[in-house]
């Protein structure tokens, strides 16, 4: 007699678990937690809430790299992993869009006639006048090429993992971790040198959000790959399994290209015609 509870299919059925609840319980004491602290009391409460959805992360994704390495990560499960990744930096793109958006509406219409305001504040041209602008072949394309390099180093990894090369796989993430921080302090260097605030008007506030929120994205991005590092030392990938590196490299490589149109876009194109810094 057959066993009623043989599985005779691809997927993978999930045991009950917390995590899912734990989470929501977290992000809603964060959230209300941020509240509180926004209106002038103390941080603890965000700070608790915050502390409980890293430790969320951590115990979810520890159970998943358990269920791979059971054997659990079909070859169907495994491509919906896949799908999943690439919804979620398809989600990211729409994100960077917003901010694009934003950007290009207040550099393109400057003279808008309904924009009363908005010609007042920048004179009916782009950058408003005055402004002191950040030369683009300066420290913005140090990062750039700092960037590029690092998506090169990461694609070396991981050829070097499906050659089963441990050491190439571990020099190459080691490299890209540490470019990754170099690149996040030099926008540190030139955030602390900017000669136009954050709220000081339509240029400061596109600016910062869009290269600040890019510069969040690389900080998520090294961490990613400082957690597969350590699972690259303990020897949790394998040539013929690593999704959890992969899912990173395509991150990695989505960060490099947010990059460049960032680059092309505010550093170069729309910082034409503004003050440049006097060296």
């Amino acid at each position: 007699m057959a066993d009623a509870h043989a599985k005779n299919h691809d997927y993978h059925l999930v045991n009950p678990s917390p995590w899912p609840v734990v989470g929501a319980v977290s992000a809603f004491i964060t959230a209300v937690g941020a509240i509180i602290w926004m209106h002038g009391s103390t941080a603890a409460v965000v700070i608790i809430g915050f502390g409980l959805i890293l430790y969320t992360m951590f115990m979810w994704w520890r159970d998943i790299i358990s269920e791979a390495h059971a054997g659990d990560h079909t070859a169907v499960v495994s491509l919906h992993l896949r799908y999943g990744m690439l919804m979620f930096i398809a989600s990211e793109v729409m994100f960077f869009v917003a901010w694009f958006w934003a950007f290009f509406d207040a550099s393109l219409f400057t003279g808008e006639a309904k924009m009363a305001a908005r010609i007042a504040f920048t004179g009916g041209i782009w950058p408003p006048k005055g402004t002191v602008v950040f030369d683009p072949f300066h420290l913005p394309l140090v990062n750039t090429l700092i960037l590029l390099t690092s998506g090169t180093t990461v694609t070396w990894a991981h050829h070097a993992l499906l050659n089963n090369d441990r050491k190439g796989l571990i020099n190459g993430l080691v490299l890209t971790i540490l470019l990754g921080a170099l690149f996040t302090c030099v926008q540190a260097w030139e955030y602390a040198h900017a000669m136009f605030p954050f709220s000081g008007g339509i240029y400061g506030s596109t600016f910062f959000m869009a290269t600040g929120f890019h510069g969040f994205h690389v900080l998520i991005g090294t961490i990613f790959l400082i957690v597969c590092l350590f699972r690259a030392q303990k020897g949790d990938f394998t040539a013929k399994q690593h999704f959890g590196f992969e899912a990173a490299a395509w991150y990695w490589h989505f960060v490099d290209v947010v990059w460049l149109f960032l680059f092309a876009a505010i550093y170069i194109w729309g910082n034409h015609g503004g003050v440049l810094p006097i060296e």
